[in-house]
């Protein structure tokens, strides 16, 4: 008698345990098909999708926090090489005038060398506005590699529990419309399938609220380091107009009084307006070349000389 009560148990264990996989099997599928029409982009039911408005709203949000964050980085990176090659040729332009000034010992010379400090001075400052924006960068790097990371997988957990959600949703759905209220199999079924359904909303719940308070976290920390950081910028940036503008300014007040050179260029030389213009040539500092023949259409600008500086 003993021997088949426990055969009896054992069979009830077993008959407990198919029923636990087949409960499984039967919830992977009806995820795999609400998977399978998020991904095909089908109609899903449209009261179901309004209750998650202001779910997708924060989700909206915070792919944008993440585009925008990898952008700024990007940008950032390539402004600090902007910056170093402007400063560079900054200073190769500095240089090149010091240079040719000290072989002019006219005022001419002076200016250019007072010019070519100045733009020697202006690339060496502006390589300051290197320190704020590589600070700036790492704050990026680690709001992105942290804080949006972080969001992130929180962002997949609910996904994974909204998905379980809408497929249990789909099952009762299904198990409804063939639902006989007089058949006791068929309600302990569907009482299964609602006791899923409440489970799995009451994850999905939890992980909702934890991904709508994690966006608004997120938004108002990005705000705190952009107001930061940007301040601080300014602030070098500020400081590095105000020196090289007080340098050029000294450089244009010293320099008062120099006759000024007037240079005009000639974009497009036709031969009409040669031939229209050849009476005032020789005033205008035109000379023509191989009068008469072919090559008439040419001429030479005589640049005047360095003399007025004098």
């Amino acid at each position: 008698m003993s021997g088949h009560k426990c055969y009896s148990w054992e069979l009830q264990d077993r008959f407990a345990q198919d029923k636990s996989v087949v409960n499984k099997m039967q919830q992977k599928y009806w995820e795999t098909k609400q998977a399978f029409i998020k991904a095909t982009g089908k109609k899903e039911d449209e009261h179901v999708v309004a209750s998650d408005a202001d779910l997708d709203a924060k989700l909206e949000l915070f792919h944008s926090i993440q585009r925008t964050c990898l952008d700024l980085s990007k940008a950032i990176v390539l402004y600090q090489k902007r910056i170093c090659f402007l400063s560079q040729e900054e200073n190769e332009l500095g240089k090149f005038l010091r240079s040719q000034g000290f072989q002019d010992k006219t005022r001419a010379g002076k200016m250019m060398q007072a010019t070519g400090k100045a733009l020697c001075f202006s690339s060496q400052q502006r390589l300051a506005l290197r320190n704020p924006l590589c600070r700036f960068h790492q704050e990026v790097e680690t709001f992105r590699h942290r804080a949006i990371s972080d969001t992130w997988l929180t962002v997949n957990r609910m996904e994974q529990c909204r998905t379980e959600y809408r497929g249990a949703l789909l099952w009762m759905k299904d198990v409804s419309q063939e639902l006989d209220p007089d058949l006791y199999k068929q309600m302990e079924k569907f009482r299964k399938v609602q006791t899923q359904v409440r489970l799995a909303k009451k994850n999905f719940d939890k992980l909702k609220m934890d991904v709508c308070q994690k966006v608004d976290l997120l938004g108002a920390s990005r705000c705190n380091l952009l107001s930061h950081m940007l301040a601080t910028y300014q602030t070098t940036l500020l400081h590095f107009w105000e020196k090289t503008s007080h340098t050029m300014a000294a450089i244009h007040e010293s320099f008062k009084g120099y006759q000024p050179y007037e240079f005009t260029t000639l974009k497009d030389i036709t031969y009409t307006f040669l031939r229209a213009s050849q009476a005032g040539d020789s005033q205008r500092g035109v000379k023509w070349l191989f009068p008469g023949s072919s090559m008439a259409p040419f001429a030479s600008i005589a640049i005047p000389s360095l003399a007025s500086f004098q």
